[in-house]
């Protein structure tokens, strides 16, 4: 069974920097199936993905809004994956989900649709104040 927890979500004022943490268990890659991201969302609205990365190499991509101050990263040896967020802005405020599975397509990267992450965790707030 595939798991993820993610932790490190809370309440700053905007500027400040925080360390999103995700630990993933049960989960193996697959070729077609080889991406890991950060998504986000806010009620009314669909998830954005935020940030993903490839576990096999290490590359990522990154949203237009969050290009600059957001890194996604990610420990193999742990089964971990971060995203550090700096200089947080009050429209960054969402429910931040971890995800795993991602569909990986030749020339196209990681997908940028949720649907095509079948595995999330349960997600973890964060709120930046102006």
């Amino acid at each position: 069974q595939v798991r993820l927890l993610e932790s490190g979500g809370d309440s700053v004022q905007a500027g400040e920097s925080l360390r999103l943490s995700c630990v993933v268990s049960g989960y193996t890659l697959s070729p077609s199936r080889a991406c890991m991201g950060w998504f986000r969302q806010v009620p009314g609205k669909g998830r954005e993905r935020v940030a993903a990365i490839k576990p096999a190499d290490g590359s990522t991509v990154y949203a237009d809004s969050v290009k600059g101050r957001f890194v996604i990263s990610q420990d193999n040896a742990i089964n971990s994956l971060y995203l550090q967020m700096n200089s947080l802005k009050p429209e960054d405020s969402a429910m931040y989900y971890c995800a795993a599975g991602g569909s990986l397509r030749m020339g196209v990267g990681c997908s940028v649709l949720d649907y095509q992450y079948p595995y999330w965790g349960q997600g973890t707030q964060v709120t930046v104040s102006s």
